[in-house]
């Protein structure tokens, strides 16, 4: 769990100091860590003076906002700190001050010389080489701060630095600071309307220009936490039913302080234009369930966990913490009703008998039969077992038949492509093709009741499908000949509509099933790689038409196509249609995984 966590290394990984410092107050137990080349900062090391005071090693190389004030404070209160590293770090200079207190200064050496100038009370870094002269030197200052080379005084010993002069003759001390005097000349008057190309924004801003969503950056081996949690995402009475959560004060359970804090993690989501640290989540998390706090042996970091089983235990934590009166979001919206039957075939005049359960998940089992998502499915609705039979008094063989009595509004789907390999002692995976739709029916699964009462919102959804069809079909032939014709033809077509229907009353009455048994997929979660516990799962949502900023580069895509995002951790593209088609598998591609489909309601 994150709080005995005694090795953190999270250099060069773009956080913020602020979710830095939010993590870090969760470690009390953390003795070396390593934020080089990061936004760390004063702010960050007084966080560590009050809930890490067991650090003994701190490593902060080219971090520029770290001074020597923070390191004072620091070192007054981690009484058992021993070595710090600071290449690079321009506002600490009183290294004296730090080996006073018995602790060891560690400094990285460089294939380059470096310089500093100080400028208007700030310090910037210029670099050097044997032949860097003058003018050199000056250019680089006029890239940094603005002001023109003819405009710059920089003092050094024996007057002013000349064009002329090589700096390597001048005898600098290492990280000597040199003071240039100057200002910078009157500036070009911006338009109204700063124009900023895409190249010259930062991923917030281009994020929010194309309505982008965050993603959620990795904290070692949680990309099967961060794909599962956005595809989840994609729910919104999920969201709305966290929104209206309080788990009240005092609470002490690690899954209600991980339901709160998912709901404050999918708040951030919403907000930010940036990757999102989810550290609270973390930790909760591994305190819920210490199986996602395993570490590797070897390694010492923690290890790679099957996304589907987090999948699992996520719905399961969320319809026990918010269970109230009536039934959760989970068991509305994500819940199924199962009716199996046994039949014996040895023993026909034997009563059948009918077991009925809930389900949250229909499994596609794969083996060489299977190419198509349905047949997979049909594979673990239809098998036979071997079970005693009271009429023969003996073992038998019986036929189980599931069928399906109630749809839920979101139906997950899992693909059984994992299976324990004993001679390696690993969850091999199968990567044979299996071939999913854009638009799932799951009519031949349902048992005939459902079916039933399915039937006029089925024919309805049929209907409107069909004229939208028709429709396109006709503006397009209008587009194309321009006759008066096709004219005429679309506006009959505008001006038809579908026959009135009534929903069967027990499915108006049922709030989060499926009326049609018709699909549409809307997120995926992915894997490569051989193993469950080993490769990189990513998440793959579908983009609601309407929703968010335009499409990527002004390209259109088909009326009848959707754009997706992809979340590769916290870096987010957008694809089409066609690149979700191609996670079905049959080689080291990404190969889908859990698929989440949502109802097609008439």
């Amino acid at each position: 769990m994150c709080r005995s966590l005694e090795y953190l290394d999270i250099r060069e990984t773009g956080l913020s100091a602020d979710a830095m410092a939010a993590g870090i107050r969760m470690m009390p137990n953390l003795q070396h860590l390593d934020v080089s080349d990061t936004e760390a900062d004063d702010k960050l090391l007084s966080a560590l003076t009050h809930s890490n005071l067991k650090l003994k090693y701190l490593s902060i190389n080219e971090c520029m906002d770290v001074s020597d004030a923070g390191i004072k404070i620091l070192i007054k209160k981690c009484k058992n700190l021993e070595a710090i590293s600071i290449s690079n770090c321009p506002y600490i200079d009183n290294v004296e001050f730090i080996e006073e207190h018995n602790i060891r200064v560690e400094v990285e050496e460089e294939d380059n010389d470096e310089s500093w100038i100080k400028w208007q009370g700030k310090k910037y870094k210029v670099e050097t080489d044997s032949s860097t002269t003058g003018e050199d030197f000056k250019a680089q200052l006029y890239s940094l701060t603005g002001v023109a080379p003819e405009r710059q005084k920089i003092l050094v010993k024996g007057g002013q630095l000349k064009d002329d002069t090589v700096i390597s003759t001048l005898g600098l001390k290492e990280n000597q600071v040199l003071m240039m005097i100057g200002t910078v000349g009157e500036l070009p008057k911006a338009p109204v309307q700063p124009i900023k190309f895409v190249e010259d924004m930062s991923e917030g801003e281009v994020a929010q220009a194309l309505s982008i969503p965050a993603g959620l950056n990795n904290l070692g081996n949680t990309c099967y936490m961060n794909a599962t949690l956005q595809c989840l995402k994609a729910i919104p009475e999920l969201k709305q039913a966290l929104d209206q959560y309080s788990a009240g004060a005092g609470q002490l359970d690690p899954r209600k302080s991980l339901v709160s804090s998912l709901k404050g993690l999918f708040n951030q989501l919403n907000e930010s234009g940036e990757g999102v640290p989810p550290f609270v989540f973390l930790q909760f998390l591994r305190q819920a369930n210490p199986r996602f706090a395993e570490q590797d042996s070897q390694s010492g970091g923690f290890r790679q966990q099957d996304a589907e089983e987090f999948w699992n235990e996520m719905l399961t934590i969320l319809d026990q913490v918010l269970k109230k009166d009536d039934a959760t979001v989970i068991e509305k919206y994500m819940s199924g009703r199962m009716a199996t039957t046994w039949k014996c075939e040895e023993a026909p005049e034997e009563e059948p008998t009918v077991r009925y359960e809930v389900f949250r998940k229909l499994d596609c089992h794969i083996d060489k039969s299977v190419n198509y998502l349905s047949q997979g499915i049909k594979k673990g609705l239809e098998e036979t077992v071997e079970k005693r039979s009271e009429s023969l008094g003996r073992n038998a063989d019986y036929q189980s038949i599931s069928r399906i009595e109630r749809l839920p509004e979101y139906l997950t789907v899992t693909f059984n492509r994992f299976f324990w390999k004993a001679s390696e002692s690993i969850d091999a995976k199968i990567v044979k093709s299996v071939k999913f739709p854009l638009d799932f029916d799951v009519a031949e699964f349902c048992t005939p009741e459902l079916l039933e009462k399915m039937r006029p919102a089925r024919q309805h959804l049929r209907e409107i499908e069909d004229k939208l069809v028709s429709e396109r079909k006709l503006a397009k032939a209008k587009q194309d000949a321009g006759s008066n014709a096709a004219s005429k033809d679309v506006e009959m077509a505008e001006g038809s509509s579908s026959a009135p229907f009534e929903l069967h009353p027990d499915l108006k009455a049922d709030v989060g099933c499926n009326p049609t048994g018709v699909y549409e997929l809307i997120g995926v979660v992915t894997h490569i790689g051989r193993t469950a516990n080993s490769g990189h799962y990513m998440a793959w949502v579908r983009k609601e038409k309407g929703i968010g900023g335009p499409d990527p580069a002004g390209k259109g895509i088909p009326e009848t196509q959707h754009w997706w995002y992809k979340f590769d951790d916290d870096d987010v593209t957008m694809v089409t249609d066609e690149e979700i088609l191609k996670l079905c598998g049959g080689g080291d591609w990404h190969t889908a995984y859990v698929a989440l489909y949502r109802a097609k309601k008439p």
